[in-house]
């Protein structure tokens, strides 16, 4: 084999895998999200799970493909581990799609349809049916099933080149030896596994090995380890695609994993058991022997394991156990890149993200008030964690979103977007000023202020715990009437901080308080204040993005009119806060 054909392989394998990859996006592209939201609705039922992972992953022609979409649906909270082994399985079953379509190449008769549906025909007039509507139609579902053509053809001359390379090697000696040196179980399996984990696609190597078997050369004794190797070696792109993701994100991987090295082992203790039975097992292998044992293997592990799923849900639990301490809720939710195709998917996990953000800042706003009740060094660091935890999630949601600049966004997704990006920062800073507050507890604790400074601040910390509870309910629904509720209440706040200031001032004159406890009341009255005012800004923006007049509201003019104009509701709303929280203090 000389350097030319080393060369023509690589060139072959590179096309082989490039075509099947422009294949996959126009198949995304003309799905319109659709996949995505068939594996996150149909999947209710482990068999329904197996169905559609065995028919998007026979569409898109990548097994690994659908596991990572898999793993991200689990990282975002939207699918369960138990959802999630059906799609696992079924992804399995649709893999063999390509090896089928790739043993057209065996066919071998006279009659033009049948010679039509070799590939070296077939992927030439796909390749020109799919150049002409790809260069035709600038965009739009014509241009989209060019590309997918394209990406057919492309792919079946990927495999022609790779047979043209080996060609050389039907008499080749060392080919020979090399084969049967992967009759052993353990060799074959390692050679699979490798190879499958190096190109990172199962039906890639697959198709290297049917290429392979045009020689002659290839016992079905040595294809078999090799095969069960490439279901394990698949496994690869989806532990990689968990790695920083969350816990149950990476229990996934660790199912798709433990299924296929399940499976090989139980299919090898079956297929070595009867291996003397079989009068074929030292003859050479052909595309179809291959496509025909790779369905075979799939579809024998779906149904040894299917009675299993929950003990594979169990196992990888096991091996990644929940947190000590419990918290393993405050692990965020993950933006999968794979989202990112689907703009309005994507916008809706950002969504889901900005809301467990607010749950955590809620956490972290109840453990604060307990500091500053008994301050305990213990409670502190678990605050600091989940603050770091807020952080970090700020920051990766912040880079998603610019992500999606890049793509073409419509006009409300392009609102959405901005809406997420400025509520985000409100929720972060809310979160930076229960740090404030949390820190002042080991200055000053409620029972170091005078019975009555105790019970203002108390009072003021009830509003603030009301408002934002509120500002968490009406962003999570998106609820643009509850939204009208927080900028009246947000007033209320800012005549409470007014009035407690004034009442703080007499106490102090009156010698009921010191300077230095004082100092820091005004200060945490401040800081609790500007939580309210980054409430009214979370507020504002949901009603500028979901309410009826998205496209002329002025958020500016919206606050001056609340405050300055005679609106029923804004007045009757700011009524009620004030009865409820102002109407006490001033009886005090």
């Amino acid at each position: 084999m000389s350097v030319l054909n080393v060369i023509s392989l690589f060139g072959g394998l590179a096309l082989f895998i490039y075509g099947m990859t422009v294949m996959g996006n126009g198949l995304e592209k003309i799905s319109g999200g659709r996949l995505e939201r068939i594996l996150e609705k149909l999947t209710s039922k482990v068999i329904y799970g197996v169905l559609v992972g065995a028919l998007v992953t026979g569409l898109i022609q990548s097994s690994s493909a659908t596991t990572v979409m898999v793993v991200g649906f689990v990282n975002a909270g939207i699918m369960s581990l138990g959802q999630a082994v059906g799609v696992i399985m079924g992804a399995n079953i649709g893999t063999t799609v390509t090896s089928q379509i790739l043993r057209m190449g065996d066919i071998s008769s006279d009659m033009l349809i049948l010679q039509m549906l070799k590939p070296a025909s077939l992927s030439a007039i796909v390749a020109v049916i799919g150049f002409v509507l790809y260069v035709t139609n600038k965009k739009g579902t014509r241009h989209d099933f060019g590309q997918i053509l394209l990406g057919f053809g492309v792919l079946f001359y990927g495999m022609g080149a790779m047979e043209a390379a080996v060609a050389p090697l039907r008499d080749s000696p060392a080919l020979i030896n090399l084969f049967t040196m992967f009759s052993n179980p353990l060799l074959g399996i390692l050679m699979g596994t490798l190879v499958t984990a190096v190109i990172q696609s199962s039906s890639a190597s697959v198709g290297i090995l049917q290429a392979l078997s045009s020689t002659g050369v290839i016992p079905f004794a040595a294809a078999v380890p090799i095969i069960l190797g490439q279901n394990i070696g698949t496994t690869v792109t989806a532990l990689i695609s968990s790695l920083g993701g969350s816990r149950n994100g990476k229990r996934a991987a660790l199912i798709h994993l433990y299924f296929n090295v399940i499976g090989t082992a139980a299919f090898m203790l079956v297929i070595y058991g009867i291996r003397n039975l079989l009068p074929f097992w030292d003859d050479p292998v052909n595309r179809g022997g291959i496509a025909n044992f790779h369905l075979i293997f799939n579809t024998f592990t779906v149904l040894l394991l299917f009675p299993f799923t929950k003990l594979l849900v169990k196992l990888a639990e096991r091996t990644l156990p929940n947190k000590p301490n419990g918290d393993d809720d405050d692990e965020i939710k993950v933006l999968d890149p794979i989202f990112l195709n689907s703009p309005s998917v994507a916008l809706e996990r950002a969504h889901e993200l900005v809301v467990q953000i607010s749950h955590l800042a809620r956490k972290n706003m109840s453990r604060a008030i307990e500091l500053l009740n008994n301050p305990d060094e213990q409670k502190m660091g678990r605050f600091m964690e989940t603050e770091e935890l807020i952080d970090r999630a700020e920051v990766r949601l912040g880079h998603y979103l610019i992500e999606l600049t890049n793509r073409s966004l419509t006009l409300q997704e392009s609102r959405v977007q901005s809406e997420l990006m400025k509520s985000v920062g409100d929720f972060e800073r809310i979160a930076d000023y229960v740090v404030n507050v949390a820190e002042m507890s080991q200055a000053i604790t409620l029972d170091k202020l005078s019975p009555s400074g105790a019970t203002d601040f108390k009072a003021m910390l009830t509003a603030i715990k009301e408002i934002f509870e509120l500002t968490i309910e009406v962003y999570a629904k998106r609820d643009v009437q509850a939204a009208y509720r927080v900028e009246p209440f947000e007033q209320v706040i800012d005549r409470m901080t007014s009035l407690l200031r004034s009442r703080h001032i007499e106490r102090l004159k009156r010698g009921e308080c010191s300077a230095e406890n004082g100092a820091a009341f005004v200060e945490m009255l401040v800081t609790l204040e500007r939580i309210g005012d980054h409430c009214s800004n979370i507020a504002v923006s949901v009603i500028a993005t979901y309410g009826d007049n998205t496209e002329d509201f002025d958020s500016h003019e919206y606050v001056r009119q609340m405050h300055h104009g005679n609106i029923n509701e804004f007045n009757n709303n700011y009524a009620e806060f004030k009865a409820k929280y102002m109407a006490p203090l001033n009886g005090l």
